[in-house]
């Protein structure tokens, strides 16, 4: 289901404008950052001035460092007010963090996103809830300014789809996915690079919190959900970077005979908890409730409070949680 004015108004505004920033949510991931560059590399083609931001004072996370066009990247004081800024992969402006000042003092605000709760209010938009990955949406924008994306807006897009579809293994993954992952693929993208650089590169720390985090899988719910936990501790102890800690959930989610997973990430007085489906269970629903957001099959949410306070808030909302 889509929503907003449209990809024509918004290469409209794209076109005219002399300068252009784009940012994401805080804590970005691969579609953040792969959209990000991907619409980087696509207006550099247009021939407007880009810049792309960081939402908070942290780096690139390594593990989409290996994209090309990440040196470019700068934080909010070192940027100019835009003419446009363009918010990607969040319909809020909040989650903009550091960048949301830019993105309010801006003359024009447009916002591409793919998340099912995403109203425009105050912005330009293309919202559609039926793309796997806001990747998707920047790619066919390419086509309503005219620009043929060239080898490194594919690669990134590339990347951007491969993140939010769990390697195309989620069931946002559909025939008009595969086809833009095509049309990328033969615009330059390497696949099996790509996926090496993000999949098959980690750091020994990395492997070592991969299996401390398993060893931590615990069956509740009569057996219906599995979780584990991460600290900020394992981080130091193990020597795994902070962004090495993206892709957790996804070995957490390989156990079968479940109806959904979820791994929550301790930080100081809350918890963050990212949720994975198996099958139909709707964890989008579950933590919008919670004051999260997402989508069916994958969502996340903070919630105040420890580890105890937060599975009592959450599990009566899981399958078998009123059994």
């Amino acid at each position: 289901m889509s929503s907003g004015v449209g990809f024509a108004q918004v290469a409209e505004v794209l076109r005219g404008a002399r300068s252009v920033v784009i940012g994401a949510h805080i804590d970005p991931d691969g579609d953040a950052i792969g959209s990000i560059l991907g619409l980087m590399h696509i207006l550099d083609e247009v021939g407007t001035k880009v810049t792309p931001i960081l939402p908070s004072a942290a780096s690139v996370p390594q593990t989409y460092a290996f994209l090309p066009g990440v040196d470019r990247f700068r934080h909010v004081d070192e940027v100019a007010t835009p003419d446009v800024f363009v918010a990607l992969d969040t319909p809020v402006t909040h989650r903009l963090a550091d960048g949301e000042s830019l993105a309010r003092a801006a003359a024009t605000l447009v916002m591409i996103d793919h998340h099912p709760d995403a109203v425009a209010k105050d912005a330009i938009a293309v919202f559609d809830s039926s793309a796997a990955a806001a990747g998707c949406l920047v790619w066919q924008l390419a086509t309503h300014l005219e620009v043929t994306p060239n080898a490194q807006a594919a690669s990134c897009l590339y990347a951007a789809v491969l993140t939010d579809t769990g390697r195309f293994s989620y069931s946002n993954t559909d025939a008009a996915t595969l086809i833009l992952a095509a049309q990328m693929i033969d615009a330059g993208a390497h696949p099996n690079e790509i996926y090496r650089a993000i999949y098959e590169n980690r750091s020994a720390g990395a492997q070592a919190l991969i299996a401390r985090v398993l060893s931590r899988i615990t069956l509740v719910n009569e057996g219906r959900i599995a979780y584990a936990w991460v600290s900020q501790s394992d981080f130091a102890e193990t020597g795994a970077l902070p962004s090495e800690g993206e892709n957790l959930i996804d070995h957490v989610r390989a156990l079968g005979g479940v109806d959904a997973v979820f791994l929550v990430k301790k930080n100081g007085g809350a918890v963050r908890i990212s949720l994975r489906a198996k099958g139909q269970t709707d964890v989008g629903s579950v933590a919008r409730a919670l004051g999260g957001g997402g989508h069916r099959p994958a969502a996340g949410v903070t919630i105040d409070g420890d580890l105890e306070t937060a599975l009592g808030r959450l599990l009566p909302l899981l399958p078998g949680g009123g059994e």
